[in-house]
């Protein structure tokens, strides 16, 4: 036990070190912090809204308990997110601000805040509402996930855990990745990891298999295009109630999805949802081809000029379809 004890305090002290550059800020103590709604929970963390009494800057804040992790991976996963956060500069990406460990030895993350929540949240209105999500609303939200993504990549980041609960939108309508917990730094000459680690349902092949060869890169992609997917017929590709694990990864290799509609959705969005969930990593496209199709689709939607075949309106007498706008 007495050793356990050591390790956590070693493990505060290294992540005093992560932050020495930041000693003198203001959002380098929890006093300087108005604490308001507890917003999320995991096993180790709780994240709050809060207010910085001294700048006025409303933030989020996640609250790790250092104490409460035994082994040295789940702290060593503490200080890769801040690493990670530290490296990413980007307006769709969750902007770090801090971060300091407490009196009672709990870390405190400081992040930018998106206080009108995550995309699962929106998905979830949406179905409660009974309407469905534009094809140029898709767009638009997804071309700001796949710029936060490309920056993440240009960095030799990838994300490992893109769905939907992990894109946030703030008050203005921006669009950000966040939760980089699992996330993992690629040094140039490496373009392979192997930890098994996300959330089943958007799992690529490679990783739900656990192939020899690892994953890279193009293990997002594969997450991207079931995000896609999801945002138009609002839920995974690949899901099923009482579905097992075995039967999840059947399903997976087998490609087993029920394809969009072609009435509903154009041509180029179910194409681009097929060409990410691609079993062969190879034959994905790379982020930036992502990013700048899902643009140019966004702003010819904008400009009222888009041609292709999708719809003017759903169609009503579709199940899957309903009144409303976005």
């Amino acid at each position: 036990m007495h050793r356990k004890a050591s390790e956590t305090t070693a493990t505060a002290l290294d992540l005093r070190i992560v932050g020495e550059k930041i000693s003198q800020s203001p959002y380098n103590s929890l006093q300087n912090f108005q604490l308001s709604d507890k917003v999320a929970k995991g096993h180790f963390s709780t994240v709050y809204f809060g207010t910085n009494i001294v700048t006025g800057v409303k933030v989020a804040l996640k609250r790790v308990q250092l104490t409460k992790m035994i082994d040295k991976k789940a702290a060593e996963d503490c200080k890769r997110e801040i690493i990670l956060l530290q490296k990413l500069d980007h307006p769709n990406v969750i902007k770090y601000i801090s971060h300091f460990i407490s009196t009672n030895s709990d870390l405190y993350i400081i992040l930018e805040l998106a206080s009108a929540g995550d995309l699962a949240k929106m998905i979830e209105y949406f179905v409660q509402k009974q309407k469905v999500l534009p094809e140029k609303t898709i767009w638009k939200y997804f071309s700001q996930i796949c710029l936060g993504l490309e920056h993440m990549h240009s960095k030799r980041i990838m994300h490992r855990d893109i769905k939907p609960a992990n894109i946030f939108i703030n008050a203005q309508g921006a669009v950000k990745l966040g939760d980089l917990g699992l996330g993992r730094f690629f040094p140039n000459e490496i373009d392979f990891t192997h930890s098994k680690l996300g959330t089943p349902y958007y799992m690529s092949p490679e990783r739900i298999n656990e192939l020899g060869l690892g994953y890279s890169f193009s293990a997002d992609i594969w997450s991207l295009g079931c995000v896609l997917y999801e945002m138009a017929v609002f839920r995974s590709p690949f899901f099923e109630e009482n579905l097992t694990f075995l039967g999840l990864r059947k399903k997976i290799d087998e490609l087993d999805y029920a394809p969009l509609s072609s009435k509903l959705y154009s041509s180029e969005l179910r194409d681009l949802v097929s060409r990410c969930l691609t079993l062969e990593p190879k034959g994905r496209p790379i982020i930036a081809e992502v990013t700048q199709l899902s643009i140019t689709m966004y702003n010819q939607y904008l400009n009222e000029s888009f041609t292709s075949t999708t719809p003017t309106s759903a169609d009503s007498s579709s199940p899957d379809s309903s009144i409303g706008s976005t």
